[in-house]
């Protein structure tokens, strides 16, 4: 059974780069807000649909959906790293029940999570541990990204999974709300990185390092008004907040790639998994939002919402 439903952002930056310490104040009363609510509902299971950051999909093969069956966190901008607890028949029921249901996931026993997997589960462990469970990979960060008629068919159909396990399931949405981290296109990316996107493979301490200060680095130029990137969109962000809030998880579906792109930052099609997680809970569900401000120093529109089934 389904106990209930977290969708929150996520962001590399917030133990390198400090917010005011007003809004951070705000957003970690949240954050325990939401373990709170983790805490209350007990979960057995959690399911997490996640994006990734080119850290473990790649072009050299790239699933529009993916489970884990095994899998093992990267550990990367201080997230923790090692192998999953992913309980093998209970993913392989879960795909295997998906596919059933006309979703064609991909499933993978190498999957590897980034922070944008392991990020929310470590936050909302505060109270109550979430070790045990089913990484669901969406493609967020790479064109061409799944339409948000299947991301919801995703999330239907995993839901009614859910929703029959024995098991207490918490479903938990990663990624968005508006940002535009500086992700390379294929197009016009470099030959080195060209090839990166392609082949991935392990990262080097050195490139890794190299590639997290510049993400660092971003935030204090883009509190300052130095950055290139995307201006955080409150009014975008509050749209699907809105939506999302009174059930509509059709809020996206008359705006392309481009235009989110050009609106919610390269970043802001991670909104995917907030709406395969609500998917989940069905029709009629409940919601409150927790969180939303624009944290520009962690270069993300940050919300929290907890939800539950009617």
């Amino acid at each position: 059974m389904i106990v209930g439903c977290v969708c929150t952002s996520h962001s590399p930056l917030m133990d390198r780069n400090r917010a005011t310490p007003e809004a951070e104040g705000r957003f970690w009363s949240a954050v325990d807000k939401a373990a709170q609510f983790v805490a209350k509902a007990e979960p057995d299971l959690v399911v997490v649909f996640h994006p990734d950051h080119v850290n473990g999909f790649f072009y050299k093969l790239l699933p529009s959906f993916c489970v884990g069956i095994e899998g093992a966190s990267v550990g990367d901008f201080g997230t923790v790293a090692g192998k999953l607890e992913i309980p093998e028949n209970r993913a392989w029921s879960c795909a295997e029940h998906t596919l059933t249901e006309g979703v064609d996931v991909a499933i993978s026993y190498r999957m590897d999570v980034d922070h944008g997997g392991a990020q929310p589960i470590e936050l909302l462990s505060a109270k109550f541990p979430l070790t045990r469970m089913i990484p669901i990979f969406v493609n967020c960060a790479l064109a061409p990204r799944p339409r948000m008629e299947r991301v919801r068919a995703l999330g239907r159909a995993v839901g009614r999974w859910a929703m029959a396990c024995p098991e207490r399931v918490l479903i938990l949405g990663s990624g968005g709300l508006s940002h535009d981290p500086p992700i390379p296109s294929l197009a016009t990316a470099a030959p080195e990185v060209r090839t990166r996107l392609i082949e991935g493979g392990v990262l080097p301490h050195s490139a890794r390092m190299t590639r997290q200060n510049n993400v660092m680095g971003e935030g204090p130029r883009y509190a300052a008004g130095q950055s290139k990137l995307l201006p955080l969109d409150e009014k975008w962000d509050q749209m699907l907040l809105d939506g999302f809030s009174s059930g509509d998880l059709t809020v996206l579906d008359a705006s392309d790639d481009d235009a989110i792109t050009a609106t919610g930052g390269r970043g802001g099609h991670e909104v995917r998994c907030w709406i395969a997680a609500l998917a989940a809970m069905g029709e009629g569900y409940k919601s409150d939002v927790l969180f939303y401000e624009p944290i520009p120093e962690w270069l993300t529109g940050m919300g929290i919402m907890t939800a539950t089934p009617a």
